[in-house]
């Protein structure tokens, strides 16, 4: 009998990808439209595994029901993995997650929200529909020559650097593990924060979220940037304070913002609010700036990433349940994969 896997937070495109791509590992797939929550965890019941999204939140009695119904694998269908207790986890539901499914697919729109920014893209587009060819106001600047400041050089940031370094900028970047070697080969270097913040035009995020990086972006790093910086998000919401930014914005330090992510996008992205009256105040004032562009975590959105992640989390569960290497298992007590815990011994974090 083949394994039956519950997916939660299901769009038409997941039902695309991955039963195209499931036709060679014949799983039975259900797909939810809700969220998984305490109220409709009760659906997996019955089911060998659940494959949740971003804006599926895992608390404790999640992990405890899931637990009781005798499933022991979650396989999230995406990089980041702050929404799942694994604390709660550990000892009862193994976490796998989908670490590189296109970093090219993160990166170019991050350039994509820069360029667009900058060159004021989306303020032209609708002045012409109304016909009004005038280009007063429309003035952009150079990316030659500026300053971009990464933070965090994983496989995305990497990719993001050697873009704009084809637009001759030059780089700073922050992470707590630097990857000197290629910071050699690709000509850029690695600084600490205030020196960052200090020198560059464009701040592009590229770290996972932690205690250490929750809203690294704030009204103290704020202050220390240059006037007229220009932010990029595309990454995780509460990387920044929101309220700072806003601030920041209303007093002219922060010249631009790009969001892919919002601190409390989960009850908005990937959703059709357009027939509602949007409650959130903060996410409101955000919308009201011709110098602000958010998209709704659509910086993956390729038919390649969404290949990827449909081979990679089904390979996931085809191991999990075949007892092999969990490379992709997220170890609660470091927080890194099992490929990289030096705590796991038997391939699995339990």
């Amino acid at each position: 009998m083949s394994k039956r896997i519950a997916f939660f937070d299901s769009k038409p495109y997941d039902i695309e990808f991955f039963d195209s791509i499931n036709k060679k590992y014949g799983y039975e797939l259900k797909y939810f439209k809700s969220h998984i929550t305490e109220d409709t965890v009760s659906l997996a019941n019955g089911f060998n595994a659940v494959c949740l999204f971003v804006n599926d939140e895992v608390n404790a009695k999640i992990i405890k029901s899931l637990n009781d119904y005798g499933i022991h694998l979650i396989a999230l269908r995406c990089a980041g993995y702050n929404n799942i207790d694994l604390k709660a986890a550990f000892g009862k539901v193994h976490v796998l997650r989908v670490p590189a499914y296109s970093p090219y697919a993160v990166a170019e729109h991050a350039v994509a929200l820069m360029l667009t920014l900058n060159r004021k893209i989306h303020r032209a587009y609708f002045r012409n529909l109304d016909k009004n060819f005038t280009i007063a106001g429309l003035m952009g600047f150079d990316m030659y020559g500026k300053t971009a400041g990464i933070i965090g050089t994983g496989q995305i940031g990497k990719v993001l650097i050697q873009i704009l370094k084809g637009f001759g900028m030059n780089i700073l970047a922050y992470d707590p593990f630097p990857n000197n070697e290629f910071a050699t080969k690709v000509g850029f270097k690695y600084v600490d924060l205030d020196t960052l913040y200090k020198n560059s035009d464009i701040i592009s995020l590229h770290c996972p979220l932690t205690p250490e990086t929750e809203r690294i972006i704030n009204s103290e790093s704020i202050a220390k940037m240059k006037d007229g910086v220009m932010i990029i998000n595309t990454s995780r919401g509460k990387l920044i304070d929101t309220k700072a930014l806003i601030n920041g914005l209303k007093s002219k330090k922060i010249g631009f913002a790009g969001l892919d992510v919002y601190e409390e996008e989960s009850e908005f992205f990937f959703e059709d609010r357009s027939q509602d009256i949007l409650t959130d105040d903060v996410l409101a004032r955000l919308l009201t700036f011709n110098n602000v562009i958010v998209t709704s975590h659509q910086a993956f959105f390729t038919r390649e990433a969404m290949t990827n992640i449909a081979e990679t989390t089904l390979q996931n569960i085809k191991d999990f349940f075949e007892g092999k290497f969990l490379k992709n298992e997220i170890c609660y007590r470091c927080g890194q994969e099992t490929s990289k815990c030096d705590k796991i011994t038997k391939g699995r974090c339990f």
